[in-house]
């Protein structure tokens, strides 16, 4: 049976020769500094850093769990393959599959489990207790929530969420986050503050990599949680311990689990943070909502999984932009689209570039592809269409057919007043409207005459598998 927890599942992640343990390393920065430089590694391990200066040898930080497809497909129980557009095809599959078995496996309410080991409360709290790194230089404080997972509930529909979003340590007491506007987290708390009551809230700071997958990932859940979403990739329920003050479900098994309130009307500056864009794009310090801690739950040596954001491609990428690819792939084929022949969420362009593939069937096939995907993302910014021999998975490859299939004047449209978020770096900030515009590339050969396009160079099949059988192992191809 696969590890549900965070240290069973670095046993695993070492047995596979994917783990590097680090010691004697400062949480002031050098930590996050390696994390980083471990990303432009072609091998690119998980790292576990123990011995962190200041706080107890056995005490640990994990970076850099999801990136690699190995590591990707063995959190959500996937074949390995070898690239990510192989990887893309099963797990778009797979979304299909993990949606229809939601409701066979609702979390599973326990009295007791490893989290209960330890328990600070009242006067005790204190979570300083814990190595949190300051991971950028330019960071406005020491970040325990990257790699977190937030649980909130809606008061009237009972609807329980797990999200993802960046949380600041203030004092030992006290934490500041930052929630997007229109997610579900920030929509109970903007609920309850409506109704003039606090928020409860809890947020795990360490668990097994698919908590904090899910809770970052558009993954299909409603009107159930992302416990569910999670129970039907394992095939295995989610064990959850009802928190005793604020009824909240949290993983059994967790490392870290701070509990508390959203009080009314409190804030306190936050930020800046290196975020996923590779900009500290928000105001550099913005009144945020606290959590003021009233428990802290934590098993014995408790080891925090950090997942700090960086100039893409980075965890991030890879690890959420994999699963939105796979959804907004099944939803152009639910909304009509024919022949989607492929889609990529950029990992270096985030959700501001998609890349759809097609073959063409009809004139106005390319743009009808690109306006259905124009809604996919809050913080969209380009929608580029290429015919079915484009990978678009590969840059380069969609780079060459908009540099060479491309008129300007007829196959770029503008769409004005379009929703984005906060953290855009392109927003000016301050504003009190986040929006920006679209521009849909149409990098398809014409379809009037695309079959008297200039043909590409290509080697064919036959003889680039003959090359390959007698070259191959003088080659290394």
């Amino acid at each position: 049976m696969a590890a549900t927890d965070l240290r069973g599942w670095l046993k695993e992640v070492g047995e596979m020769g994917e783990l590097q343990v680090i010691e004697n390393v400062d949480w002031n920065l050098e930590l996050g500094a390696i994390a980083e430089l471990n990303l432009r590694r072609q091998e690119r391990p998980a790292l576990y850093f123990k011995k962190i200066k200041d706080y107890p040898d056995e005490y640990g930080v994990v970076a850099g769990s999801l990136t690699n497809t190995s590591r990707f497909a063995h959190v959500y129980n996937l074949p390995r393959v070898k690239t990510w557009r192989e990887m893309l095809e099963i797990v778009r599959v797979k979304y299909g599959v993990w949606q229809s078995a939601l409701d066979q496996f609702p979390p599973e309410e326990v009295k007791d489990g490893p989290i209960l080991q330890n328990i600070q409360k009242g006067d005790d709290v204190d979570i300083l207790k814990f190595p949190t790194p300051l991971w950028h230089e330019l960071d406005g404080g020491r970040y325990i929530g990257t790699g977190c997972a937030e649980i909130t509930r809606d008061r009237e529909t009972k609807e329980i969420n797990l999200g993802c979003h960046r949380v600041m340590i203030h004092d030992k007491k006290t934490v500041g986050f930052h929630m997007t506007p229109g997610r579900h987290c920030r929509v109970h708390i903007d609920k309850d503050q409506a109704r003039g009551e606090r928020s409860p809230i809890a947020i795990s700071i360490g668990q097994h990599p698919l908590i904090f997958a899910a809770a970052g990932s558009e993954v299909p859940h409603e009107p159930r949680s992302e416990y569910h979403f999670i129970g039907a990739v394992r095939q295995e329920r989610v064990k959850v311990i009802r928190e005793e003050l604020t009824g909240l479900p949290i993983p059994a098994d967790a490392e870290i689990v701070i509990a508390g309130w959203v009080p009314l009307n409190k804030t306190r500056k936050e930020g800046p943070f290196g975020e996923f864009t590779g900009y500290y794009s928000s105001e550099d310090e913005v009144d945020q909502p606290i959590i003021e801690i009233e428990r802290v739950y934590y098993r014995d040596n408790p080891i925090i999984l950090g997942a700090p954001p960086n100039r893409p491609p980075d965890e991030y990428s890879k690890m959420m932009d994999i699963i939105r690819s796979a959804k907004l792939y099944n939803d152009l084929e639910s909304a009509g689209v024919p022949e989607v022949k492929g889609v990529w969420v950029s990992d270096v362009g985030r959700q501001l570039l998609i890349t759809v593939a097609i073959k063409q069937r009809h004139a106005g096939h390319a743009r009808q592809a690109a306006l259905a995907a124009c809604p996919g993302y809050t913080m969209g910014r380009y929608v580029i269409v290429v015919d079915e021999d484009i990978d678009p998975t590969d840059s380069d490859d969609v780079l060459w057919a908009m540099c060479t299939r491309t008129d300007p004047v007829r196959d770029i449209d503008i769409i004005r007043e379009m929703r984005s978020i906060p953290l855009d770096p392109i927003v000016r900030k301050p504003t009190e409207s986040y929006m920006t515009s679209r521009a849909i590339i149409n990098a398809c050969k014409p379809y009037e005459w695309k079959e008297r396009f200039p043909k590409a160079i290509k080697m064919s099949k036959e003889l680039e598998e003959q090359i390959r059988t007698k070259w191959g192992k003088t080659l290394n191809i």
